[in-house]
């Protein structure tokens, strides 16, 4: 797949902020982060208007771009109410949707989860010693692909929408990324598409709770002093 310059300069901001280099609640300086990517500033824009739609950045009146905070305890603690709220449901509508077997397959393929970095069991990183963003990108991406395409496939299209503009694996990967995701989160995936594939929406929307449950505790560790 061709990676066009606004994509190359919108995952090089994104990193940025994902890693802290551009400090949370910190101003961002178009012709400054120009300069720094070697680029001209239109690419630079259009990167930040793509950020702010994730949440990633806000934009003031007459005062430019800042990233945004970190979540709070208590903007996580909301986060995951709203995501217990939704995704059950998108799991059990999808669960009752009589999918196709090319839907469900299409399920079970984001399902699966990138295997960790080398050595990242063995020397699981902290905010002072973590290889950064880059290392993590490609699990948060395929986690949230399999959240979102779950919502897509509820046929409730408000559903949906409702939890892509969440944008919650990327708020909590930005908190920190709990390396007791790896070889979990794919499986209790799994546990969902069964469900799903069995046309069981009451075990489907068990099965997901189940799993955001366990997400908020994999992270919840961030908040009690680690």
């Amino acid at each position: 797949m061709r990676v066009t310059l606004a994509d190359g300069v919108y995952e090089s901001v994104k990193a940025l902020i994902m890693d802290h280099v551009l400090a949370p609640g910190g101003r961002v300086t178009i012709d400054a982060l120009a300069r720094q990517l070697g680029v001209s500033p239109t690419p630079v824009r259009e990167a930040l208007a793509r950020l702010e739609s994730e949440g990633l950045v806000r934009k003031r009146p007459l005062a430019g771009y800042t990233t945004t905070p970190l979540l709070t305890r208590a903007e996580f603690e909301d986060l995951f109410e709203m995501r217990m709220l939704l995704e059950p449901a998108a799991a059990r509508r999808a669960a009752g949707a009589g999918l196709s077997a090319a839907d469900t397959a299409s399920l079970r393929r984001e399902a699966d989860l990138p295997d960790p970095p080398p050595d990242a069991a063995a020397h699981p990183p902290t905010r002072r010693t973590s290889p950064g963003y880059a290392s993590f990108a490609a699990f948060t991406a395929q986690d949230a692909r399999f959240h979102n395409l779950l919502a897509e496939r509820s046929g409730n299209r408000m559903l949906y929408e409702s939890v892509v503009r969440l944008h919650a694996h990327l708020h909590l990967h930005r908190l920190d990324f709990p390396v007791a995701h790896y070889g979990i989160s794919a499986v209790e995936h799994h546990r969902i598409v069964d469900a799903i594939a069995a046309g069981d929406p009451d075990a489907a929307a068990a099965a997901m709770r189940a799993h955001l449950t366990a997400a908020r505790e994999r992270h919840i560790a961030h908040f009690d002093g680690r």
